[in-house]
């Protein structure tokens, strides 16, 4: 009879899915910029951004308000390695003057309680952070500070609505600071529930959800930023506090609520708000009972029709009678004694039938607090991108800890709905209190951590007026290097190239290229048609170069190159046409004409022997004789550099600039001859090879370089030498990386202070894994991903720092690069005499090309620092290859003008 009478508190498994469906919505609506207006379940922020790591430690103060008591506590936190605290508290009544009164009331009365607790632990002479827990509804623009949005619970206290609860606290607090009373910072504001989690996450890293089942019931956990429109920035994550007590608030639970809920609701102090508390807490609990109860009376199914007082007495029965009444164990006799209080006759079968209205009552509300949970715990998951999830909720409140059944009901459902969780439930010890000075000493921790993180980072930041010195030194630099009393003592070698004119598209043939700079080596067969049909096709094989003959002699290099040449011809059938040949050589050379190139030194990992000061044109040829096997005309010895400009200027004929930002980082432009001392004649222009990665080798750039830089380059195959490559170039950007990520490792600031073993390796942070780390699209998720690869086990927190120190380092290659390529293109400008210079940089490079911002973050620089210029950047197809061919073509084109 009562089963039927209380159909509709039951909710099935699918009502229950459906249930969490909703609640999933709701959360995506509470979370959106254009959405969270309408939303009932408001999803606040709460600028917690970090769980406790167990590095945290110190002497604090926490204030609790929202409870049926007040209570200050002191929280010792010890940095033992075994996680401990120590919690001292006391309680304080919250009077009905005091929760209905006026706010100046309430808050001069937390701050009198204050000043006798710290009084009575003897706490007055000491300066202490507090974390203010505050159970009731915030929308909080930072850690500490809050403005409430509504009362709940049984607080109406006027003139704080809408108000910085934390500015109210602070103002009744200085006060007692005037007398020298007491002397406290208010660092954090934390809602009830997040303290919940914070202090179970204190005992378990795993726990990222807050739950409160008591007198109110609300949930928090820890979001993704990039999925919380209401706060600035995407990076790492934030706790959010549901606020679900207001799920339904707009009908979404009208199918599910009963004519008593809507009686219930009618009878509160805020009738249509909080409906989903009101379906759910024990405040509201003992008096759905009682509603219940009253109306079977009323039909003659209880009690023999006879209504007591008690029924009819709002508040009567309250949660605390419902769990003892649920007390199966013990029979019916508590449950007869309870109603025989209440001025009740009761039946054995009264007893049997009231019992069993508690227990759907109950049940129902754990139902459909599994349901919601649930909905986060998926969210959690999904969050994660995983099939199957750990996790740990930590839980507070009187209704989960006190009721018989409530919490093994509760875990048996949430492990129902969500299969895919696996879910630890752990009981807050300590409860709210605690649980906001951890927060308060994880902000402390996180603020400490900031200083020396910036502090480490700050001589990346590279002000304005750096960038115009960098820039300023560099063009001083080009003029040393052009001079000829200068050159030989020039860092920046400005090597002429005897490349004398840009492609003007009569160039026509099949060229031989060969392409030497890296790792690889290409041989190329290309074919120029010129006309109307102006066209380059290319054929490409690329070969290997092992380290041990990029270290061992020359001759063994240049026998390797003759080998793959030898191997391409087989393999394109032209073996026996003595075909004219370019040779882009990606290493800087010192040229008497365009097809002798004097190597002035390796670089980019090379040490073959025997080649530094030999003519690299000379040595080719000699192991192609020495093979026997074919003949080349080899035309021109070109720089990538010079090549990425050719191949531009076939396309544009104003790219007079050639820029490489990748492995290697260098530049070369068309020069006046007029300007270059060092060759004969006055006529026309030569593209001159900067090798500007030698910038700075005389000390001119020492004060920017960071200590960093100098474990780099002492640790670099050619100490001293290069070292404004070493600043911008890809081939080093991940060891400036390594070396900034060890320092903070040892700081503890990284990784919990273990250097693992694969941080400790030269080279394993390579420049690919900054451009990936960088790319906006990348969640911190797929970050630590990266860095677990690389044998890195990062948590959120190191994912964002690493991201950071990632960005400072490229940011800061391609500011210095943009101050070079600024003091180029201002040249270029004085060269012309003109007042505006509208000019193209051919640029290559996988830095240039691959990494999300480096490109950019030039751009702005070269516009900044060289403001009557117009740069415009194209972006080079195959420099080194095509781009030699041209070489080659022009050469060919000039050479055979000459002869005429």
């Amino acid at each position: 009879q009562v089963d039927r009478y209380l159909y509709h508190l039951r909710l099935s498994d699918d009502a229950l899915l459906d249930v969490m469906a909703r609640f999933q919505a709701e959360m995506v609506k509470g979370l959106g910029r254009d959405t969270n207006p309408t939303a009932t379940v408001k999803m606040l922020p709460s600028f917690v951004r970090s769980l406790p790591d167990g590095s945290e430690k110190g002497d604090f103060l926490a204030v609790d308000l929202g409870g049926s008591q007040f209570r200050a506590h002191r929280v010792k936190v010890f940095d033992d390695g075994r996680q401990s605290s120590q919690l001292e508290s006391k309680f304080y009544p919250t009077h009905k003057e005091v929760t209905q009164g006026n706010g100046a009331e309430l808050f001069d009365y937390v701050a009198d309680c204050l000043s006798d607790f710290m009084e009575t632990k003897n706490l007055k002479h000491k300066k202490l952070p507090l974390g203010f827990t505050f159970s009731f509804p915030c929308k909080q623009t930072k850690l500490e500070e809050g403005v409430l949005l509504a009362w709940t619970k049984h607080f109406r206290v006027r003139g704080v609505q809408d108000t910085d609860v934390v500015s109210s606290l602070r103002k009744a607090l200085q006060k007692h600071e005037a007398s020298s009373d007491i002397d406290v910072d208010v660092l954090a504001l934390v809602n009830d529930t997040v303290g919940t989690m914070m202090t179970c996450g204190y005992d378990d890293q795993r726990c990222e959800v807050g739950l409160i089942i008591g007198t109110g019931t609300n949930a928090c956990y820890m979001e993704e930023m990039r999925h919380i429109s209401l706060v600035e920035g995407d990076e790492g994550r934030m706790c959010i506090n549901t606020e679900w007590g207001a799920f339904g608030d707009d009908g979404a639970l009208d199918d599910l609520r009963t004519e008593f809920d809507r009686e219930l609701d009618l009878g509160s102090l805020n009738p249509g708000k909080q409906l989903f508390e009101k379906m759910i807490s024990s405040l509201y609990l003992g008096e759905l009972v009682r509603l219940i109860l009253l109306k079977m009376t009323k039909e003659g199914l209880l009690f023999n029709g006879k209504v007591s007082t008690a029924l009819l007495t709002k508040g009567k029965i309250e949660m605390k009678h419902v769990s003892a009444m649920e007390k199966y164990k013990e029979g019916l006799s508590n449950t007869k004694e309870i109603l025989m209080e209440l001025n009740l006759f009761p039946s054995e079968e009264d007893c049997v039938a009231v019992q069993h209205v508690c227990t759907i009552v109950s049940f129902r509300s754990a139902n459909l607090c599994a349901a919601a949970l649930a909905a986060i715990l998926t969210r959690l998951r999904e969050n994660k991108k995983l099939l199957r999830m750990r996790t740990t909720v930590g839980i507070d409140g009187g209704l989960y800890k006190t009721h018989p059944k409530y919490a093994k009901r509760l875990h048996k459902v949430v492990r129902r709905l969500v299969p895919t969780c696996d879910v630890r439930f752990l009981l807050s010890e300590g409860g709210s209190g605690r649980g906001a000075a951890v927060v308060t000493a994880v902000a402390r921790r996180l603020a400490a951590q900031r200083r020396r993180v910036d502090a480490a980072l700050v001589p990346f930041l590279l002000p304005p007026g750096t960038l115009r010195e960098v820039r300023d030194k560099m063009r001083a630099e080009l003029e040393y290097g052009l001079k000829r009393e200068t050159q030989a003592k020039a860092t920046v070698k400005m090597l002429p190239t005897y490349v004398c004119g840009t492609p003007d598209g009569t160039e026509k043939g099949k060229f031989l290229a060969l392409d030497l700079g890296g790792t690889n080596f290409r041989v190329l067969l290309v074919k120029i048609k010129s006309g109307r049909k102006r066209s380059v096709q290319m054929y490409n094989k690329i070969f290997a170069i092992p380290l041990e003959i990029m270290q061992g002699t020359g001759e063994e290099l240049f026998d390797h190159i003759v080998q793959c040449i030898a191997e391409f011809l087989e393999y394109m059938g032209i073996k026996g046409a003595r075909l004219p040949l370019g040779f882009t050589f990606s290493f800087p050379c010192r040229q008497a004409s365009i097809d002798k190139g004097t190597l002035v030194g390796w670089t980019k990992g090379f040490k073959a022997t025997d080649c530094e000061g030999e003519d690299v044109v000379d040595m080719l040829r000699e192991a192609i004789r020495r093979r026997n096997e074919f003949d080349l005309d080899i035309v021109a010895v070109v720089n990538d550099t010079v090549g990425t400009m050719m191949t531009c200027g076939y396309e544009d004929p104003n790219c007079e600039i050639g820029l490489i930002a990748g492995t290697g980082s260098n530049v070369c432009y068309m020069e006046d001859m007029k300007n270059i001392e060092i060759v004969e004649g006055n006529e026309g222009k030569m593209c001159i090879n900067t090798e500007w990665g030698a910038f700075g080798d005389n000390g001119c750039i020492d004060h920017i370089r960071t200590k960093y830089d100098i474990e780099v380059d002492e640790g670099s195959l050619n100490p001293g030498k290069q070292r404004y490559e070493k600043m911008t170039s890809g081939m080093y950007l991940g060891e400036i990386v390594r070396q900034i990520l060890i320092d903070l490792t040892k700081q503890g600031l990284l990784f919990r202070g273990h250097i693992s073993e694969s941080l400790r390796k030269r080279g394993i942070f390579e420049t690919k894994f900054l451009s990936q780390i960088e790319s906006d699209r990348l969640a911190l998720l797929q970050v630590r991903h990266i860095l677990q690869q690389l044998g890195l086990d990062s948590t959120c927190e190191d994912s964002i720092i690493v991201k950071e120190v990632c960005g400072v380092v490229s940011r800061r290659a391609a500011r210095l690069c943009g101050a070079g390529l600024a003091a180029i293109v201002e040249k270029k400008r004085e060269n012309r005499g003109v007042e505006r210079l509208q000019i193209t940089v051919g640029v290559d490079g996988t830095l240039y090309k691959l990494h999300p911002h480096f490109s950019t973050v030039l751009q702005e620089t070269v516009k900044e620092l060289a403001p009557q210029c117009d740069v415009t950047f194209m972006l080079s197809e195959d420099g080194s290859g095509k781009g030699a061919a041209l070489i080659t073509a022009v050469a060919k084109r000039l050479h055979n003008v000459g002869q005429k």
